[in-house]
């Protein structure tokens, strides 16, 4: 299975009034670890959204175990557990110092520039 890590370091805008950071902020380093996978394979969604694929989330799941606070360093782990001709699947792992604080998953569909559904280009689908 394709999988890849980044790290972030908590900002302090991204937390909450108790240093926390903001539950929904996790959606937004999902975003970016599974940019930065694509990206780690040669291609980048901006070039798919400029031949008319988009990758819209249809199915987004979290599980939160440990918070984490500002200042803290991230390691997110993605892995793409599933491919179909529409829809692609990731599994997302967020440890602090090696603990594991989160896990998500998400499902992405392939659409149109009018939002119908479409197959994926090929050469994503290969990427497993």
């Amino acid at each position: 299975m394709l999988s890849g890590e980044i790290q972030i370091r908590v900002r302090y805008a991204e937390t909450d009034r108790m240093g926390l950071l903001h539950h929904a902020n996790y959606l937004v380093y999902f975003e970016q670890a599974r940019t930065e996978l694509l990206r780690s394979c040669g291609a980048a969604y901006k070039e798919m959204e400029d031949q008319g694929f988009y990758l819209v989330i249809a199915k987004i799941e979290i599980k939160y175990k440990s918070p984490a606070h500002y200042d803290d360093i991230l390691t997110i782990r993605t892995i793409v557990t599933r491919t179909t001709p529409i829809r692609i699947e990731h599994k997302y792992e967020v440890f602090r110092e090696g603990k594991l604080i989160c896990e998500g998953a998400t499902t992405l569909a392939c659409v149109d520039r009018e939002g119908k559904l479409q197959a994926m280009p090929g050469w994503l689908i290969a990427m497993k």
